[in-house]
């Protein structure tokens, strides 16, 4: 049994042994172009970093490396069948109407993979960076030619389609300078006069003493609560990051609770008055 397994095995070895040295080499070679296009690709990566970090370039490497790939191998399966007696012209003319019905079929993604190039020219967003779009936010984790992987804070991978995203409003906050921290803080109606003032007064000094906050604070009584006299701290800070913004805000927040209590300033909630009429 084993002898007429083995004897079967060589005599198609033999037989075919032109066919499979062809696989062999052609796989090798697949190989090679393929680690070469890789080292390429990071050192064309490498130097537009040194040159332009902010180059398109530097995030359509990846993309153009998988196109170059195909490529490759293409052209390498049409020599291989092409040394076989396959006709390769014919072959590429029956691939064109595949190709049409095959584009039919696959138009979302299609335009997933322009949507890939619109996203990646336009500089709309790169890896590393921190975005928000249709409810969503989270920091962009990867980018290739049919979605995009985003990081949200709950830690859950979300992969979208960059045809959605090309036609979404995407906000980059990563790209921005300045975030604005908006701050109420309600105080009692019994509050005095001068405390009042003392109140406004507070909120315009912790913002012009915070060296991350820009000048232009605003701070005013924004309106005249059911159970509280609402004032209001408007003004702009450069830790744009998410981490670093919401621990500004709580400093912003802390320095506020403190100084209002060493003032006797204090805070109001939620209360309801409730008059007996006598009969």
């Amino acid at each position: 049994m084993i002898d007429t397994i083995t004897n079967a095995i060589m005599k198609f070895a033999a037989t075919h042994m032109k066919f499979i040295i062809g696989v062999i080499v052609n796989l090798l070679l697949i190989w090679g172009f393929c680690k070469l296009i890789d080292i390429l690709g990071r050192k064309i990566i490498s130097r537009l970093r040194a040159r332009n970090s902010d180059s398109p370039l530097v995030n359509l490497m990846p993309v153009l490396n998988r196109i170059a790939k195909a490529i490759i191998v293409f052209i390498l399966l049409a020599g291989f069948l092409q040394s076989f007696g396959y006709n390769v012209a014919s072959l590429i003319a029956g691939f064109g109407i595949t190709g049409l019905a095959v584009g039919f079929a696959a138009k979302e993604a299609i335009g997933n993979i322009f949507g890939s190039f619109g996203l990646l020219a336009d500089r709309v967003y790169k890896i590393g960076e921190y975005i928000k779009f249709n409810g969503y936010e989270g920091t962009v984790e990867n980018i290739n030619l049919r979605s995009t992987t985003v990081r949200s804070l709950e830690g859950f991978a979300i992969n979208v389609p960059n045809n959605l995203l090309a036609n979404e409003e995407i906000t980059n906050v990563s790209q921005t300078d300045r975030r604005r921290i908006d701050l109420t803080v309600d105080i009692e109606y019994g509050t005095s006069n001068e405390k009042i003032d003392r109140a406004l007064e507070i909120l315009r000094e912790i913002a012009r003493e915070d060296e991350t906050v820009l000048e232009g604070e605003l701070a005013f009584i924004e309106n005249l609560a059911p159970s509280s006299i609402a004032l209001r701290l408007v003004c702009y800070t450069t830790k744009a990051a998410w981490s670093d913004y919401v621990q500004e805000k709580s400093a912003v927040i802390r320095k506020i609770i403190h100084r209002y209590r060493e003032e006797g300033i204090e805070f109001a909630f939620p209360s309801a008055s409730i008059y007996m009429a006598k009969e």
